[in-house]
């Protein structure tokens, strides 16, 4: 039976590990679901991607479009070449490599992108940037961006929320219907400078980097907030952009490889 093409863009998004103990005796994935819900609410088939960086090119070739996620870790430090300077620095080296491998595959294939959280931070980071390693440290006058130190469980508390401007003339400015909006916030570190061909399309009140998005690609952004929660129609029209540049890619892959199909066909006389 021949494989029919995909119809609905499929979404690659990428897993937090942690160590074995807890919900099992070895090393386990986490994911929160609505992620994947989000997704497949707006139409898309949201796909689970595991840390195999010697995968990367493969999983690339089954996706239409890649969301980094969030979760409870940071950007090694030496990546933005400096020592680490926080106590509150988490690192997981092997989900840093193969989200690496797989920001970069994304960004050479023009790939639609979606850094969310620790995801925007790793954007910025591989794009020439630098991160503030914990931002009580550095600004001890910001805004709560985090309820606790574990950033992806607020244990039962109330998550920290602030307010944030969209900036004009930003790809993120044409694709929400808002300039100024209140977001939850969940992060200890943020986006501290930019590299070459980034600009900031977000920011908090007290200053705090909040968006950023990459000039020469189709969709390439990273939010420091989390739409995947759809708590209001902003986060909704940012996913459903970005599901929906998924669909372009989808279409215009599948539109060149037909057109390569056609012109391997002619050179062989078919």
């Amino acid at each position: 039976m021949p494989i029919t093409p995909h119809s609905k863009p499929v979404i690659g998004v990428t897993l937090d590990s942690e160590e074995a103990g807890g919900y099992a005796d070895y090393p386990w994935y986490a994911l929160r679901q609505n992620y994947m819900t989000s997704l497949a609410e707006l139409g898309a088939v949201p796909l689970a991607l595991p840390h195999h960086g010697e995968l990367a090119d493969e999983f690339l070739t089954l996706c239409d479009g890649i969301i980094v996620t969030g979760g409870a870790f940071d950007v090694p430090p030496e990546l933005f070449n400096e020592q680490q300077s926080s106590s509150q620095v988490r690192l997981k080296p092997a989900r840093t490599a193969f989200e690496s491998a797989i920001v970069k595959g994304a960004m050479v294939r023009d790939m639609p992108l979606l850094g969310i959280c620790g995801g925007e931070q790793l954007l910025a980071v591989l794009t020439g940037g630098t991160l503030i390693q914990h931002i009580p440290d550095a600004l001890p006058e910001a805004l709560e961006h985090s309820t606790t130190v574990d950033t992806e469980n607020a244990g039962g508390k109330k998550r920290a929320r602030h307010p944030i401007e969209i900036l004009e003339n930003t790809r993120l400015s044409k694709l929400v219907s808002a300039r100024n909006y209140e977001v939850n916030s969940s992060h200890h570190q943020a986006v501290k400078t930019l590299g070459a061909g980034c600009r900031v399309n977000a920011v908090s009140p007290d200053g705090v980097i909040e968006g950023i998005e990459c000039e020469d690609y189709y969709f390439c952004m990273g939010v420091q907030w989390h739409p995947e929660y759809l708590q209001h129609q902003h986060d909704r029209e940012l996913l459903k952009a970005f599901v929906e540049a998924a669909d372009d890619y989808k279409n215009a892959r599948r539109s060149s490889g037909k057109a390569m199909a056609k012109i391997l066909n002619q050179s062989r006389g078919e």
